[in-house]
């Protein structure tokens, strides 16, 4: 048995990359179905391609509810400052910020959660993370 992918339905395939593009994911392949009227594009970490997230468009959904029970992905990041750092200079939405050093989580354009996992040990408690509260659900 091996791991393929984990699948979550997008409903804007263009703030959907941007937001994967963000975190740092990069697009494998795409193979749009005329017939079955639905776009899937392959995503994975650079020097990380077996772990691969498929996102699914379906061109004629008007947009998803209830992202929140999917679950969540995760991602372990080399230093999890800079990565919300670049989240939330692109407009991300921090939800848990990562106070402890170690984990944080945003949300998709659709609303799947996303958790981010320091790589290694727990850096040090570092501002603003340190004091910045919760938003929202995560």
């Amino acid at each position: 048995m091996k791991y393929l992918h984990t699948m979550i339905r997008v409903s804007d395939v263009a703030e959907s990359l941007r937001f994967f593009e963000l975190l740092g994911l990069k697009e494998l392949r795409r193979h749009d179905n005329e017939a079955g009227r639905f776009t899937l594009i392959f995503l994975a970490a650079p020097g990380d391609e077996a772990a691969q997230i498929e996102l699914t468009h379906n061109w004629d959904e008007a947009g998803y509810g209830g992202g929140r029970n999917f679950g969540h992905v995760a991602y372990a990041v080399d230093d999890i400052y800079a990565s919300c750092q670049r989240l939330m200079d692109g407009g991300v939405t921090i939800n848990r910020p990562p106070r402890d050093g170690r984990m944080a989580f945003v949300k998709t354009p659709d609303g799947i959660s996303v958790e981010l996992l320091q790589a290694g040990p727990a850096l040090p408690p570092a501002e603003p993370w340190a004091s910045m509260p919760n938003v929202g659900s995560w």
